[in-house]
C-alpha cells in the first residue's frame, strides 16, 4: 500500500514507493463517495497505458470513504491515499493537494462519480509524445444514471483531430470548460504556476479559461476520454453544484466567477476574447437558470434580478446579438424587471412558444412582445418581434400557445383538461375551433378531438377529457414519457404545439388493466418539472408485463417478430 505520508504529514503511515517514474498521474477527488470511489479507481486502474500513479485525495470525508481508499491502495501499488486535514468545500483543494505529491510529468483529472474509458489515458498520452503540447483534450460522454441515455459533450468542438496554436485559433472551445476532459504537461502548469483557485465555486470555469490563455499549443482529439454521470433530478442535498441553480448563493458564485475570468482577460492581455466570453456566459452559464425561470417566484426572482442584472450590464452587445430571440427577450425582460413577463417568456425557450399578447405600435407599425410598447430603446430593439412576420407566415410555423389552466380526476383513468389557447397574431378564424391532443405511448396514436371556444381575440378556451385507459399500447408493454401535443388546421395545414401544465399540481396515478388485464402498467400524469412545463405522461408496466413480457420482447425484437406483434395486436384490440 503506498501512502502520501512522504510528502504530507496528515495521512498516517509511511510505506514505499515504487522506484518507477509513472506516465501519468490521475487524481481522483473524492468526498463521502464512498459507494461509487472504487468504480472510479477501477476506471484508471484498468487503463491500456498501465504505467499510471492515482492519486485518491479525499477532502476528509465523514462517510467509509477514508476505509475503502485505503483498501484500494493495499491492492494495488499504483494507488496513492491523501487525505486532507480538513474538508475544503470544494474540488480546488483536493486537486491541488494532489498535485504537489503528483510523480508524473502529465497530470488528469478524476471525479470519484465519473469514469475513464479504457484508452483515454493512451490516446491524449500519444497527442503529447507527437507534439510538444501544453494540453491535449477529448470528447466527453454524458450518462443519465434514470436512463442510461450517452450524449457527447459539445460535440462540435471535438468532431474532429486538430491542434491549435492558441485559444483565439477557435474562440469557441471557452464552452469547453471541463478541467476532466484534459491532460495537461505538469510543467506547463509549474511555468505559469498554474493551479485550481481554491474558495470558491465553478473553479473550472476560471482554470480552463486561464489554461486556454497560456497555452501555446494544444491538441483535441475526437476520441472519448471521460465518463461524465449526470443525476439530472438529485435531491437538493445531494445534487452537484451546477444542479443547486435553485439557490442565490448559486447565482453568485457564477457570477463571481466570471468576473473573476474578466480581470484575467484583461490583465493577460486576451481583451480580445471578451465577446466570446461573453456569449459563452449567455449561452451556456445564463440559459441554465432562464430554463428554471417559470418556477421561481417574485422574491426569488428580484434576488437573481439584483446578483444578475449587474453583470449583465457589463457584457458585450455583440455577444447578445448572437443569441436566438427568444433568449433576447428573456434576457431583457429581467434587465427590465418586467419579473411576471420573464416567466411567461421561458416557458418558450428552445419550443417557439408564443407570448400571450404581442402589442403594435401604430406610430412605428412595429410588433412588439407583451402587453405594451417598450419604454426604453435598447428594450424595443430586444422586444421586437416585427420580422417575425407573425401575421403573414406559414401556418405549421405560426406562434401559438397551449397552456393548461385547470386538471380534474375524472372517472377510471381519465382527466379532464381546461386549455387555453393564445394566438397573439389573431391567425385563428374568429369562431370555434377543432382541436386534436394527440398521444403515443406505441406504435399507434391517441387522438382526442375537442373544440377552443372564442372568449375574446386571440385568446380559445375549451375542456377536453383524456382516457388514458384509451391509449393503445404495444402488446409487450411500454416503459417511458410522452407529452402530448395539440393539433389545429387552418385552411389546409396543421399546425402541431406543446402543451403546457400548470407549473405545479399533485400528480395523478392509475393502475390501467390494458387489454383487459393481460398488460397492466401504472400510468403517472404530472407536470414536467423542468424547462417549459409541459404535461407529462409516464407508463411503468407492472405485473406478468414487467417482469416477462417486456423483457422478452426486447430480447426477441427483430423486424419479423415486431410485424407478429402488431399483427396479434391487431387481432386482440
Amino acid at each position: 500500500m503506498r501512502t502520501a505520508t512522504s510528502t504530507s504529514p496528515a495521512t498516517g503511515t509511511p510505506a514505499p514507493v515504487p522506484s518507477r517514474t509513472p506516465d501519468v498521474t490521475v487524481t481522483v477527488i473524492v468526498y463521502n463517495d464512498a459507494g461509487r470511489l472504487p468504480r472510479a479507481v477501477a476506471s484508471a486502474l484498468r487503463q491500456s497505458h498501465a504505467n499510471i500513479e492515482v492519486v485518491i485525495s479525499d477532502d476528509h470525508s465523514t462517510d467509509a470513504t477514508e476505509e475503502v481508499a485505503r483498501e484500494l491502495a493495499a491492492h494495488d501499488p499504483r494507488v496513492v491515499y491523501l487525505r486532507l486535514p480538513e474538508n475544503s468545500g470544494g474540488c480546488s483543494a483536493p486537486r491541488n493537494r494532489a498535485l504537489e505529491i503528483a510523480r508524473a510529468p502529465y497530470l488528469m483529472f478524476l471525479d470519484s462519480d465519473d469514469e475513464l474509458p479504457e484508452r483515454a489515458v493512451e490516446v491524449l498520452l500519444a497527442a503529447h509524445r507527437e507534439r510538444d503540447l501544453d494540453f491535449a483534450m477529448g470528447a466527453v460522454h454524458r450518462i443519465r444514471e434514470d436512463g442510461g441515455r450517452r450524449t457527447t459533450w459539445m460535440p462540435h468542438l471535438v468532431a474532429e483531430r486538430r491542434t491549435l496554436d492558441g485559444i483565439e485559433a477557435d474562440p469557441r472551445l471557452l464552452f469547453e470548460h471541463l478541467s476532466t476532459s484534459k491532460m495537461y504537461a505538469r510543467a506547463f502548469l509549474d511555468r505559469h504556476g498554474l493551479r485550481f483557485p481554491e474558495g470558491i465555486h465553478y473553479e473550472d470555469q476560471l482554470f480552463s479559461a486561464q489554461a486556454y490563455c497560456l497555452a501555446k499549443t494544444f491538441t483535441v482529439v475526437p476520441e472519448p476520454v471521460y465518463r461524465w454521470y449526470i443525476a439530472p433530478y438529485a435531491d437538493a442535498d445531494s445534487a452537484s453544484i451546477s444542479n443547486q441553480r435553485h439557490k442565490l448563493t448559486n447565482v453568485r458564485d457564477r457570477v463571481h466567477v466570471q468576473r473573476l475570468i474578466d480581470a484575467f482577460l484583461a490583465e493577460s492581455g486576451h481583451e480580445a476574447l471578451r465577446e466570446d466570453k461573453d456569449f459563452k456566459f449567455l449561452k451556456h452559464d445564463f440559459r441554465m437558470y432562464a430554463g428554471d425561470l417559470p418556477y421561481r417566484d417574485d422574491t426569488w426572482l428580484a434576488s437573481f434580478a439584483d446578483l444578475m442584472n449587474p453583470y449583465l450590464d457589463t457584457l458585450a452587445e455583440g455577444a447578445y446579438a448572437r443569441l436566438p430571440r427568444a433568449e433576447r427577450v428573456v434576457l431583457r425582460l429581467l434587465r427590465d424587471r418586467r419579473l411576471s413577463d420573464v416567466r411567461t417568456a421561458a416557458r418558450g425557450l428552445g419550443h417557439d412558444v408564443a407570448p400571450r399578447r404581442v402589442t403594435p405600435d401604430e406610430q412605428s407599425g412595429r410588433v412588439y412582445w407583451g402587453e405594451e410598447v417598450p419604454a426604453s430603446p435598447e428594450s424595443r430593439r430586444e422586444l421586437d418581434l416585427t420580422d417575425l412576420d407573425l401575421d403573414t407566415r406559414p401556418f405549421f410555423t405560426a406562434l401559438l400557445r397551449h397552456e393548461i389552466t385547470e386538471i380534474t380526476r375524472g372517472p377510471g383513468a381519465s382527466v379532464d383538461l381546461t386549455v387555453r389557447t393564445y394566438d397573439p397574431a389573431l391567425r385563428l378564424p374568429v369562431g370555434p375551433q377543432r382541436a386534436v391532443l394527440h398521444l403515443s405511448p406505441g406504435p399507434r396514436r391517441l387522438t382526442v378531438p375537442f373544440r377552443l371556444s372564442p372568449v375574446r381575440p386571440g385568446l380559445f378556451e375549451g375542456r377536453v377529457r383524456l382516457d388514458l385507459a384509451a391509449a393503445r399500447l404495444p402488446l409487450h408493454g411500454f416503459a417511458g414519457t410522452r407529452h402530448p401535443v395539440l393539433r389545429l388546421r387552418h385552411r389546409g395545414r396543421t399546425h402541431t404545439g406543446i402543451l403546457l401544465a400548470p407549473l405545479a399540481f399533485p400528480p395523478l396515478t392509475a393502475r390501467v388493466p390494458y387489454r383487459t388485464g393481460l398488460t397492466p402498467h401504472r400510468v403517472t400524469l404530472r407536470p414536467e418539472g423542468h424547462n417549459p412545463g409541459r404535461l407529462q405522461i409516464t407508463w411503468q408496466p407492472v405485473g406478468t408485463t414487467a417482469k416477462i413480457l417486456g423483457p422478452a420482447a426486447r430480447r426477441l425484437s427483430t423486424p419479423r417478430t415486431r410485424r407478429a406483434a402488431r399483427l396479434l395486436s391487431n387481432i386482440l384490440r
